[in-house]
């Protein structure tokens, strides 16, 4: 069960090329037998749209393989919980119960 590292360039805004060239590689390591793939944004320092959208294009070229972004900036965090990829960070979205939790349903509550 092999882990392989993805790191996210951080030198300003996200070019349609890097993210083409991202994928690509993710795609790889994938190929190549990785069962899962952490992306490191640590250097993404000042994020924009362009960053949660090139994140946005590796959860899709994951193709529900195990994807997971680690060392987000707390901007960077902010946005991926506003468009609803905080899921990457591993973390439960603030209005679902973490994973692995079932909510009880008492025989006295009523129906909403």
């Amino acid at each position: 069960m092999e882990i392989r590292r993805l790191v996210l360039p951080g030198s300003g805004p996200a070019a349609p090329q890097d993210t083409a060239a991202l994928c690509a590689r993710l795609a790889r390591l994938y190929d190549g037998g990785a069962c899962a793939v952490v992306c490191d944004a640590a250097a993404v320092t000042a994020p924009g749209l362009a960053d949660v959208e090139l994140l946005a294009r590796l959860r899709l070229a994951a193709r529900g393989r195990p994807l997971r972004v680690i060392g987000a900036a707390p901007a960077l965090r902010a946005l991926l919980d506003l468009v609803g990829l905080v899921e990457l960070l591993g973390e439960a979205e603030q209005r679902e119960p973490p994973r692995g939790v079932q909510e009880g349903v008492e025989p006295d509550d009523l129906a909403v």
